[in-house]
């Protein structure tokens, strides 16, 4: 079984998958094609339209079979909202979300983090990339809940519609199925309020999730692997480049041309500078690179009209950033739609403790910002990276924290500390670059080498080996409390026989980020 983390992706065996959602929570499903937009009615599964082709709601529980899915369909939406109409999703426990294969085996666990003004929220998707179909984790909430799913779904929602219906269709358009009692009515009032949509602050909190897979030793191998999709990486620009906002209306607005050092950069850094003094975290300064990188993305979204961390060419924000030669050591994003200025947007990044969480942060020193105009709609698509760049004093300090709180996890089980070990540092480090140039997330290489067998290719001599992977996490506290989490890492970490440690951690991919523990006797 993978434990999944925002962005995580693994491949699905073929036959009926079982998608459960367990609590306070109404299961929905929402089943488009390559454009992302539904093509009517019979495109929703709720609890008052239950069926589909290919899709069945029962309670709790969506059952998927992906070839019997509607001509032309390519994804599967899950959402989830409060079973209890005008309840926000931060009053109740995070959503788990277990799919389980056609044997009936667990294939995946994803528990995002913990929404909190949000109040519909897009917990993952079946999707298919060639012949192969996909499970991605998103964890994407809506502050404006259905009005925003409708607008980046392509549905019609009518004003005058039953509030009791729990869903409703509009002349030529697609009814979209409401909380109970709730009605698309207030829906669409909301969308006509302008609120923005936070796609995710590009840092999850410690322990939220644990990552994937489990850890494996060399007697036996355990546990599952769960690849993330295998790409290319493109090239973005990096040139002195930065994007101005101009004067926004309703209608939309243009950026300014590139090379044009417009007020939006500049009043985003004055706010956002302002909020992180006011917590003594110290200033970010803007980042050409992080800046270009952060246009592409928003273009990007813009184009599509729909948020997401990944671009139609199956390329990441990550990647696009470190495709432009910025290497980092830890990142962070806002990807937002809505807000009409620069103040809008970072008031709406501030709004929420895990957004504000990401502004506030000290680990950031470098910080990038653009918006696109929908060309359609007119609404701006807002992308803001947040970055450390990469250095090697950064890095040792970086893999010192993790054997220090790995040793410190020890320490309160009773057992002795690890030693660093040159050679294991050498393998764990060319594991995790490996996983990022490669795009692959897994024990095994795609060459077919093994833990152990990477471990001797390094030199080391060591009997005993094993081997913990994360993806997705942004801190050492952050990875090591996701590894205790997680039964399979845990034991490596807490087991007697091992003496030494080597930690590798690289930035990029499709997660972000990647490290690598890599234990000896």
């Amino acid at each position: 079984m993978s434990e999944l983390v925002p962005g995580g992706n693994l491949p699905l065996p073929g036959g009926t998958l079982t998608l459960h959602v367990p609590g306070p929570f109404d299961v929905s499903a929402l089943i488009t094609d390559d454009s992302g937009k539904v093509r009517g009615d019979g495109d929703f599964v709720f609890y008052n339209q239950p069926t589909a082709p290919g899709a069945r709601l029962h309670g709790e529980t969506l059952t998927v079979d992906p070839p019997a899915l509607r001509s032309g369909a390519s994804r599967v939406t899950v959402v989830v909202s409060p079973a209890e109409p005008g309840t926000a999703l931060g009053r109740l426990p995070a959503p788990t979300l277990r799919v389980t294969g056609p044997g009936g085996g667990v294939l995946a666990r994803f528990t995002p983090p913990r929404p909190q003004q949000e109040t519909v929220l897009l917990l993952a998707e079946i999707y298919r990339r060639g012949t192969t179909w996909k499970l991605r984790a998103l964890g994407q909430g809506y502050a404006d809940g259905l009005a925003g799913i409708a607008r980046d779904f392509g549905v019609e929602v009518s004003e005058d519609a039953d509030s009791g219906a729990g869903g409703g269709a509009s002349p030529g358009g697609s009814g979209v199925p409401g909380s109970r009692g709730a009605g698309v009515a207030t829906a669409l009032n909301a969308a006509r309020a302008g609120l923005g949509r936070l796609r995710g602050s590009g840092r999850t909190p410690a322990g939220s999730s644990g990552p994937s897979p489990a850890g494996r030793t060399s007697r036996p191998p355990a546990g599952s692997t769960a690849p993330s999709p295998a790409g290319n990486t493109g090239r973005t620009p990096a040139g002195n480049t930065a994007w101005n906002a101009g004067s926004a209306s309703a209608g939309g607005s243009s950026a300014a041309a590139p090379g044009v050092a417009g007020p939006a950069s500049n009043q985003f850094l004055g706010l956002v500078n302002s909020a992180r003094a006011a917590v003594g975290a110290p200033p970010v300064s803007l980042d050409a690179r992080l800046t270009a990188a952060a246009h592409t993305h928003a273009a990007g979204m813009a184009a599509r009209g729909s948020l997401g961390s990944e671009g139609a060419d199956g390329l990441s924000v990550y990647q696009r950033l470190t495709a432009s030669g910025y290497a980092y050591l830890t990142v962070g994003e806002h990807l937002v739609s809505g807000p009409l200025d620069a103040a809008g947007f970072v008031e709406y990044c501030l709004s929420s403790e895990q957004s504000r969480r990401t502004i506030h942060d000290p680990a950031f020193t470098e910080a990038g910002v653009a918006y696109v105009p929908d060309s359609r709609s007119g609404t701006l698509y807002w992308t803001a990276l947040w970055a450390r760049p990469l250095t090697p004093a950064g890095l040792a300090q970086t893999a010192a924290e993790v054997v220090t709180l790995t040793n410190a996890e020890r320490a309160r089980a009773g057992l002795r500390p690890l030693a660093v070990d040159t050679l294991l540092t050498n393998a764990a480090q060319a594991h995790s670059a490996d996983m990022v140039a490669r795009a692959f997330y897994s024990h095994t290489s795609p060459d077919g080498s093994e833990p152990w067998h990477r471990a001797a290719a390094a030199g080391s001599t060591r009997r005993t080996i094993g081997e913990n992977i994360a993806c997705g996490q942004r801190s050492a506290a952050e990875v090591v409390q996701g590894w205790m989490d997680s039964p399979g890492h845990r034991a490596n970490i807490l087991k007697p026989a091992f003496t030494h440690i080597g930690v590798g951690f690289a930035g990029g991919g499709s997660a972000g980020t990647y490290w690598t523990q890599l234990f000896g006797a």
